[in-house]
C-alpha cells in the first residue's frame, strides 16, 4: 500500500506540471501581441510587405451595359404572287443571293396566252380606230361642201372617240398581262441570305399561300435591339446629340468584342412595366458573327472622363465612414485617407476627391495594416490598369512565404527584404 501510494503522488505531481507547462505555452503568443507571437505594425518582424501602385491620370470611357436580341436588318418571305405549278428551284439553301437573283419559276405558258391575246385585241382594235379616222376625214370635208349632214360627221368623231378609248383599254389589258407573266420568275427583292427551302420542284402554288418560297434575311448589316433602365436615357440622348455614338456587341465571355456598329434609333417611349427604353444598333457584321435570334451583350460608350485620377480597384477599401485608401509616404509609412469613388470597373476606379496624381496606394497586403504601419513595398504596379490579381503573383517570396518557428530568423529575413528594396520607388 504504501508503494502504492507513492506511485500515486508520483503521476499526481507530473500531471500538474505538464498542465502548468501547458497553460504557460498557451499563453505565451497573447502575451507577445497577436495569434502568432508577433507584433501588429510591423514592430517584431519588421516592415509589412505590400503591393503598390501609384495614382495616375487618364480618360476613362462611360459605358452602359446591356443585353438584346439579334434581329435581321429586313426580313423577306417570299410568295408566290400567281397560281401555277414550280418548274424549276434556282437557289441552294444557305446561299447569298443579290438584289433581282431569279429564286423560282412558275410555269407560264397560261399567262403568255394571255398576254399574246391581249396584244391581238389591241391590234384588232388599233386597225378599226385606223378606218374611222379616216372616214372621218372624208365626213368633215363632205359637212364642209354641204355634202353631208354635219350630225353624220359628229358621230364618226364619236365613233373614232371610241376606239381610242378602247384601245387605250387593250393597253392596260397587255400592261397587267405582262405582269402576270413577269410574276411567274420569281426574284429576290433585296440582298439577302435564303433560309430552308419551303417548297420543291413540281408543287402547285398559288398566291393567296401563307407559307411562300423561301424566308431571306439580311444578315449584313445586321441590328441589336436592347434595353437600358430608363435612368441613362438623359445620358444616351446627350451622347446622340452628337452623332451616333458607338457600340459594341460582346462575346458569351462578356469581354470579347464581337463586332462594333453604333446606336441608331431610340425607342419613342418607355415601357411603363418594367421601367426600360429599347434601344435599336447597326453592325456591320462582316464576319457573321452576329445571327438573327440570338441573345447578345452589348456597351454603349456615352461619354469618356478627361484626365482623371485612377487608381487600381483593389485599391479602394470601405468602411463605416465610406470609401478609403492607404497612402504610403515617403518614410515608408502609410496613412488612411478617405476618397470619392465615381466610375469603377473590374480593373480600375476613378477618385473624385482625396487623392493627387503620382501618390502611391497600396493594393496588397491590408490585413495588417493601421495608420502609420511601416510598410516594404514587395513589386511595384507599373500601370493603373494592369488588375491587382497579376501583381499578386509577382510577389516575392518575402511577402507571401511564411518563416520558420524561429522568430530569430524571420527578423533577419524581413530587415534582408527591406535592405534589398532600399531605393525603391
Amino acid at each position: 500500500m504504501t508503494r502504492l501510494r507513492r506511485y500515486l503522488a508520483y503521476a499526481l505531481v507530473l500531471t500538474i506540471i505538464g498542465g502548468v507547462t501547458y497553460v504557460l505555452m498557451a499563453q505565451a503568443p497573447q502575451r507577445s501581441g497577436s495569434p502568432d507571437g508577433r507584433l501588429r505594425g510591423g514592430t517584431a518582424e519588421g516592415p509589412v510587405p505590400v503591393l503598390a501602385a501609384n495614382a495616375d491620370t487618364a480618360d476613362v470611357p462611360i459605358y452602359f451595359y446591356g443585353v438584346g436580341t439579334t434581329r435581321a436588318l429586313n426580313t423577306v418571305t417570299v410568295r408566290a404572287q400567281v397560281d401555277g405549278k414550280i418548274l424549276s428551284i434556282n437557289f441552294k439553301e444557305g446561299q447569298d443571293v443579290e438584289s433581282g437573283a431569279v429564286l423560282a419559276q412558275i410555269d407560264p405558258a397560261i399567262y403568255q396566252a394571255q398576254l399574246d391575246q391581249a396584244v391581238a385585241k389591241k391590234a384588232q382594235d388599233e386597225a378599226q380606230l385606223a378606218n374611222a379616222r379616216i372616214d372621218l376625214e372624208r365626213y368633215l370635208r363632205l359637212a364642209a361642201s354641204n355634202a353631208t349632214t354635219r350630225q353624220q360627221a359628229d358621230t364618226q368623231k364619236a365613233l373614232v372617240a371610241q376606239l381610242e378609248a378602247q384601245v387605250k383599254g387593250d393597253q392596260a389589258a397587255i400592261d397587267n398581262a405582262q405582269t402576270m407573266l413577269n410574276y411567274t420568275t420569281i426574284t429576290a427583292p433585296l440582298a439577302a441570305r435564303t433560309g430552308i427551302r419551303l417548297v420543291d420542284v413540281g408543287n402547285l402554288v398559288h398566291a393567296n399561300d401563307q407559307t411562300g418560297i423561301v424566308m431571306l434575311t439580311q444578315v449584313r448589316p445586321i441590328s441589336i435591339i436592347f434595353t437600358l433602365p430608363q435612368q441613362q436615357l438623359g445620358k444616351v440622348n446627350r451622347a446622340l446629340a452628337k452623332g451616333p455614338p458607338p457600340v459594341e456587341a460582346l462575346g458569351e465571355d462578356n469581354k470579347t468584342v464581337i463586332d462594333r456598329g453604333t446606336l441608331q434609333v431610340v425607342d419613342n417611349q418607355v415601357d411603363q412595366t418594367t421601367g426600360t427604353v429599347r434601344f435599336k444598333a447597326e453592325f456591320p457584321n462582316a464576319d457573321l458573327q452576329l445571327w438573327p435570334g440570338q441573345f447578345s451583350n452589348v456597351k454603349l460608350l456615352v461619354d469618356t472622363l478627361k484626365g482623371v485620377v485612377v487608381v487600381p480597384t483593389a485599391a479602394v477599401q470601405r468602411g463605416p465612414n465610406g470609401a478609403f485608401v492607404y497612402v504610403v509616404n515617403d518614410n515608408n509609412t502609410v496613412s488612411v485617407r478617405p476618397v470619392s469613388v465615381g466610375q469603377q470597373d473590374e480593373a480600375r476606379a476613378v477618385i473624385q476627391t482625396g487623392l493627387q496624381p503620382s501618390e502611391r496606394v497600396v493594393t496588397t497586403g491590408f490585413s495588417q495594416l493601421t495608420d502609420g504601419t511601416r510598410v516594404v513595398i514587395g513589386s511595384a504596379q507599373t500601370t493603373t490598369e494592369r488588375p491587382a490579381g497579376s501583381e499578386r503573383q509577382r510577389r516575392p517570396p518575402e511577402a507571401t512565404s511564411q518563416g520558420p518557428p524561429d522568430g530569430q530568423r524571420r527578423g533577419e529575413r524581413a530587415q534582408g527584404s527591406q535592405r534589398s528594396n532600399t531605393g525603391s520607388p
